[in-house]
């Protein structure tokens, strides 16, 4: 029997409902479902989307509110829940110790229902979030990740894009690490139209000289900008949480960094950062642990000890 694609979203906050609309304008599933603690939050949220579908190219999507009962024929899971970083914060791993609980008690409703969903965080600190997610419930391997530095590769691409005058779809290259102040450039991956980066200079228009230590500064702190200017940020990470989704739903085999915990890449155990992954209908299909120079590996190993002092100190690693 045809089953159509079902997207669910945990959490409606800002971000939740801002996934939900991309959701909707990708014309990404048939069938979408929005859980939250606050039930009244989730209809609404569903019932204004309703509104908006006979402006729509898919008026036939079912967009409805409800509970973790519907995960059961879920195709893709989007968690956005628990409280976010808010203006005046600077640091996303001060949230840990609150959303470690709340990403327990999801998960244990979640896995009442399934495991065969892939689901995909967002609720930061999010590689601390994909750790504890993906070790403590069985979930098979793959099938659950981090949107990890998707957002940061954006706004990597966007700022090599202004300085180049070029398509930032154009812009070839990875943020890697953590999802959060110790992301790093991985210089060695970026190109442009199969330019690589030491030939950039001379085929496209520029104003001086490429500042990599400033362009890394502002991929990390571009995000503090938005927070500060609006009171969140969800737009950037919507879109990119959606892009993985589609990936998957359209089994797509995309190349996109994502946070999962490594289980010896580089040496590094114990922990979740992001690499670039080839994501298909089973979720993760394939890491791709690319070489790397040795500045490039220092900076990796900077961001597996961020994150594990977050996650020792919270008791969920020795």
């Amino acid at each position: 029997m045809f089953k159509p694609n079902k997207l669910a979203i945990i959490g409606l906050g800002h971000v939740g409902s801002a996934v939900l609309a991309r959701a909707l304008a990708f014309e990404m599933a048939a069938e979408i479902v929005c859980i939250d603690e606050n039930e009244k939050v989730a209809h609404g949220e569903a019932l204004d989307a309703i509104h908006s579908l006979p402006c729509s190219y898919t008026p036939s999507t079912r967009v409805y509110a409800g509970g973790f009962e519907e995960l059961k024929d879920a195709d893709v899971i989007i968690c956005a829940a628990g409280p976010s970083i808010m203006p005046g914060q600077y640091e996303r791993l001060a949230l840990a110790k609150n959303n470690i609980g709340v990403m327990r008690r999801i998960l244990g409703e979640v896995t009442r229902y399934t495991r065969d969903a892939v689901f995909i965080m967002i609720t930061n600190p999010l590689d601390v979030m994909t750790y504890v997610a993906a070790t403590e419930f069985d979930y098979p391997r793959g099938r659950l990740f981090g949107t990890g530095t998707t957002l940061e590769t954006l706004r990597f691409k966007s700022i090599l894009a202004r300085h180049y005058h070029i398509d930032a779809s154009d812009v070839q290259g990875y943020m890697l690490g953590e999802h959060g102040n110790s992301a790093f450039p991985a210089w060695s991956t970026v190109g442009i139209g199969g330019i690589p980066l030491r030939d950039l200079d001379e085929f496209f228009d520029h104003e001086g000289t490429l500042d990599r230590a400033a362009v890394a500064k502002e991929v990390v702190h571009t995000a503090y900008d938005v927070l500060d200017s609006k009171g969140w940020t969800n737009t950037g990470i919507a879109m990119g949480a959606c892009r993985l989704a589609r990936a998957v739903l359209f089994n797509e085999h995309a190349v996109l960094p994502v946070s999962m915990p490594f289980d010896g890449e580089y040496g590094l155990h114990d922990v979740s950062l992001s690499l670039p992954s080839i994501i298909g209908a089973k979720g993760v299909e394939k890491r791709l642990p690319i070489h790397l120079t040795d500045d490039e590996l220092a900076l990796l190993q900077k961001s597996a000890d961020s994150v594990k002092e977050v996650l020792r100190a919270n008791g969920v690693i020795a």
